[in-house]
């Protein structure tokens, strides 16, 4: 079985700091040019997709680093227009948005693409976020994972409103659509009402690509029902292979079939050319980083408060359970895996991390060979489908993983660069929805 390969385009990185450095142009992440360039590497290596993260208010931590920029719709279906077969995936918030206006964008995202449109749907808690849309305060997230949930069954029910043949366009008789074949979902629920349907027909996929990144309880249900790719993060393999093994089963549970959801488990990679290449870049990029203070906001974070930044923590230091209402399940799950296999002290936890607190992703630093053996090795062990790639700093690592790493995994026969005319869902191994397959309609 192959794997899978989805690129972040997150600027300046994942050290996000990196704009300080000598080589990169703090305004990368507002240039159309740059975004156009990352795009065009990964369309000509064979990248299954390009994705881009967001959130709908301005970071908290804009002061120090760049944050995100252009609106990733906007930035990505002009990106797409550029490409030809790498796919486009897009986050987009379920807590602050319309149904009906995000099933008819990426529909026709989806049409004018060819078929490589993808959403990452997500709750925010982002602060901030709730007073742009005219609230007092973000939803609790037990809330935020029922509207979720509700949102993703009427968006899939819109991109199923038409069946297969609805067209008919016989001039002869004039007529144009057969009317029996387009359905509204006349949904009614707790947070939303939606007639429908949409005014254009599905694309080419039957429906855009679903992934989900939710690592609580809701957002685990949310994932193995509805979702087509779920991201996650881990920090040690037997997490990551456990994490998987439970969305399979719950989407069995579900009555889907395991392999109708995939995982792809984040890695940071850092790409050096040799191994004093490797410590070198090392180093630099965390000079950037104010360890210290990520240090004490990752112990804030673990529910530990003021202790010596270099006293190791182990698992019996942590609370029994995870703190943080708002904050990442991942990271809680990510975390107490490194702590499971020996103690660490705050510094080394940054050091692990990338220096993001609460991100929880792991940092993959070696030579294009030894990553790729790593990478080889987790996903023969079941840790995950494939793998988002984050890079420490965009600039390098993005062109180093396409142009060092990815040629070993291709020779190995792990990985195969998408073809032009394929659908992104065809490239996942996906099932064509119910309705494009011409079965019963699926409404929520």
């Amino acid at each position: 079985m192959t794997i899978h390969l989805v690129a972040s385009l997150m600027t300046p990185g994942h050290f996000r700091a990196a704009w300080r450095l000598p080589h990169n142009d703090p305004g990368d992440h507002l240039s159309i040019d740059y975004f156009q360039g990352l795009a065009r590497v990964a369309d000509e290596v064979g990248l299954d997709a390009i994705f881009l993260g967001d959130a709908p208010a301005l970071s908290p931590d804009i002061a120090s680093h760049p944050a995100n920029g252009i609106d990733p719709l906007v930035l990505l279906g002009n990106l797409a227009a550029i490409t030809e077969r790498v796919g486009v995936l897009i986050t987009s918030s379920t807590t602050y948005n319309s149904p009906y206006n995000l099933a008819r964008r990426f529909q026709a995202l989806d049409i004018v693409t060819r078929g490589r449109a993808a959403v990452n749907l997500v709750t925010t808690f982002a602060g901030g976020a709730s007073a742009n849309f005219g609230y007092p305060e973000n939803p609790d997230k037990e809330t935020r994972y029922r509207r979720a949930y509700e949102f993703v069954q009427v968006v899939q029910g819109l991109w199923d409103g038409w069946e297969p043949g609805a067209i008919v366009a016989d001039k002869e008789a004039g007529r144009y659509a057969d009317t029996d074949r387009i359905h509204p979902i006349e949904h009614r629920g707790e947070f939303f009402s939606v007639r429908g349907p949409l005014p254009t027909p599905a694309g080419p996929q039957g429906r855009p690509v679903v992934c989900q990144a939710g690592g609580s309880e809701g957002g685990l249900r949310l994932g193995a029902e509805l979702a087509d790719v779920i991201f996650t993060v881990a920090q040690t393999q037997d997490k990551a292979v456990a994490f998987r093994d439970d969305i399979r089963a719950r989407a069995v549970a579900a009555g889907r079939r395991a392999d109708d959801v995939k995982v792809s488990l984040g890695v940071i990679v850092l790409v050096g050319t040799d191994e004093d290449d490797t410590r070198a870049r090392f180093e630099e990029l965390y000079a950037t980083v104010p360890e210290d203070e990520i240090a004490r906001t990752t112990l804030a974070l673990l529910g530990l408060g003021e202790r010596d930044l270099d006293s190791p923590i182990s698992l019996a230091d942590l609370p029994e359970v995870p703190v943080g209402e708002a904050g990442s399940a991942g990271f809680q799950v990510s975390t107490r895996g490194m702590l499971k296999e020996g103690p660490l002290t705050p510094r080394e936890l940054v050091r692990r991390t990338a220096g993001v607190a609460g991100g929880g992703h792991r940092l993959l630093a070696g030579t294009p060979e030894q990553i790729a053996d790593d990478l080889a090795r987790w996903h023969a062990a079941g840790a995950a489908d494939g793998f988002t790639i984050m890079y420490a700093d965009t600039s390098v690592d993005f062109e180093r993983f396409a142009r060092l790493v990815v040629p070993l995994l291709v020779e190995r026969g792990l990985f195969v660069p998408g073809e032009v005319g394929s659908t992104l869902r065809e490239r996942l191994g996906l099932p064509l929805p119910a309705r494009t397959r011409g079965e019963e309609r699926l409404v929520g």
